[in-house]
């Protein structure tokens, strides 16, 4: 049996169908079992639980072998953060899996998690890290880039609607995207293959590119031009420490827009591929095609 947790998500969503795809058995652990709803199958069970109740996650691991842990609070709300979802919420999976006698736990990362990193996600991604090598669990870890299709969402469902876009900062920053449907195929590979334990895996995609060459790919595969405002950056620091007492949530995502706008962002694949050839990577074109246009001309057509 292969828990995973967060498995009601996009990327932990793709990682289901794959595995179950494969005739795997999988556990999928939701605070919000309504939103699993659309993975229920012969194959799939879900059940109730939060990753900071460590009795919960307990009873969750009965008869599992593999743990794949998919969970972030970057968007959360309320008592949801990185510090308690990705940092204490990974560090009760690990325990728990530590107890259970777990064979392997799969945790998604994020590419440039580091001690040091100016956004708390990336600080307790590395913190987790860290944790599951300590842990004497055989693991493997993934650091995928910034997924495509968060930001398709962003920038492109504006621009399809309404043919405006808004990008944060100047938007002139190299940026690596990867597809969420590339990353759940590294997570299938990590059950699967042995050979992946005790590896750390560092994934992106084909291309670097900054918000407004993103814009133009939109423009591009569309057939459409559209309209780009940018929020300056002086405006953007203002208002990450203006909305950390009453919005953290916006706080957060203001604060990584900045580093996305002004960091260094890009990722040469290379490596990676050559290693795992058997993954395509999937382009923005791609990922613009399929969720975009022909989603367009089907809904035209009907």
């Amino acid at each position: 049996m292969i828990l995973i947790a967060g498995g009601s998500g996009r990327l932990g969503s793709q990682i289901v169908r794959l595995l179950t795809g494969r005739g795997l058995p999988v556990r999928i652990l939701a605070r919000d079992v309504g939103r699993a709803g659309h993975l229920q199958g012969p194959l799939v069970e879900i059940v109730s639980g939060d990753v900071r109740d460590i009795e919960a996650i307990r009873r969750a691991m009965t008869g599992v072998d593999t743990v794949i842990s998919a969970v972030h609070g970057f968007v959360g709300t309320g008592d949801d953060s990185p510090r308690t979802v990705d940092g204490e919420g990974n560090s009760n999976l690990i325990r728990a899996a530590q107890a259970e006698g777990v064979a392997h736990f799969i945790l998604m990362s994020i590419l440039g998690a580091a001690p040091d990193h100016p956004t708390e996600l990336f600080r307790m991604k590395y913190q987790a890290e860290q944790q599951l090598r300590a842990s004497g669990l055989a693991w493997t870890i993934i650091r995928p880039s910034a997924y495509m299709e968060t930001w398709a969402d962003l920038i492109g469902q504006p621009l399809v609607k309404t043919g405006k876009t808004q990008i944060f900062g100047r938007g002139d920053n190299p940026i690596n995207f990867v597809s969420v449907y590339d990353v759940a195929r590294y997570v299938e590979l990590a059950v699967v293959d042995p050979a992946m334990r005790g590896v750390l895996v560092e994934v992106g995609g084909p291309e670097n590119l900054n918000m407004r060459q993103v814009v133009q790919k939109f423009e591009m595969v569309l057939g459409k031009a559209g309209t780009i405002s940018a929020i300056p950056r002086p405006m953007m620091r203002l208002m990450a420490v203006l909305m950390r007492p009453v919005n953290p949530r916006l706080a957060r995502q203001i604060q990584i827009a900045i580093v996305m706008d002004t960091a260094d962002m890009a990722f040469d694949p290379t490596s990676t591929q050559r290693t795992y050839p058997a993954i395509a990577l999937t382009s923005w074109s791609d990922v613009i095609q399929r969720d975009y246009l022909n989603v367009t001309l089907s809904a035209a057509l009907k």
